[in-house]
């Protein structure tokens, strides 16, 4: 039993305890953050910012650009998400859930190359290929970087994103040494699939006549 913790959790016993405490709490209102999108429940918004905050700080500490990055940006369109989230459409609805138009398939594609050039410019500036994981990284932050936009728009395409994103990251977080974190990512795509067939019920009730 003793060599499978190690194997999991070994990198931890050289974390501070503070590292530890914020990580758990982090990942906590990750997943809090994650369901209340399934549910489309306002609370997505709030809960997230406690994690994106808490992970910027600690993704700075350990020197993953690309990783702080994305969370930094999860902050910026969750104050954007809760604008649009609570948005009426008219007297007595809010933001329905609904389908990418043409444009913002186009504006996609926009936002995942800038991405794209943007990190690569950051990790050949402060010269951060040094492994493997910058690539990846660099993949993942643009594929979330669509993927929190479209959640913000309440576009259903943006479970598809997270569902590519969470399945990268599982992997890529544990070989980091992150493991609470990669645990997280497993359970993000689990609920992220649930969470695209929650949001296609919806949105079918939305379509039907009244």
């Amino acid at each position: 039993m003793q060599p499978i913790f190690d194997f999991f959790f070994g990198q931890y016993y050289e974390y501070p305890t503070l590292f530890i405490f914020l990580e758990v709490i982090a990942v906590i209102f990750g997943f809090l953050s994650v369901w209340y999108s399934k549910q489309e429940n306002i609370l997505v918004y709030p809960t997230g910012i406690v994690s994106t905050l808490i992970f910027v700080y600690l993704l700075w500490q350990w020197g993953l650009l690309g990783d702080m990055m994305i969370n930094a940006y999860y902050f910026s369109m969750s104050i954007y998400g809760w604008y649009v989230w609570t948005r009426k459409v008219d007297a007595t609805h809010f933001t329905p859930v609904t389908r990418m138009s043409r444009k913002e398939h186009i504006i996609s594609g926009v936002i995942f190359i800038g991405t794209v050039l943007f990190v690569f410019a950051v990790y050949e500036f402060f010269d951060k290929w040094t492994d493997w994981t910058a690539y990846v990284d660099t993949l993942t932050t643009a594929v979330f970087f669509v993927g929190m936009w479209l959640m913000a728009r309440k576009k259903i395409e943006n479970w598809i994103y997270w569902i590519i994103g969470d399945i990268i990251s599982v992997p890529l977080y544990f070989y980091k040494g992150l493991t609470l974190t990669s645990f997280q990512y497993l359970l993000f795509t689990v609920i992220a699939v649930y969470g695209y067939m929650a949001w296609k019920k919806s949105l079918n009730n939305n379509l039907q006549p009244a």
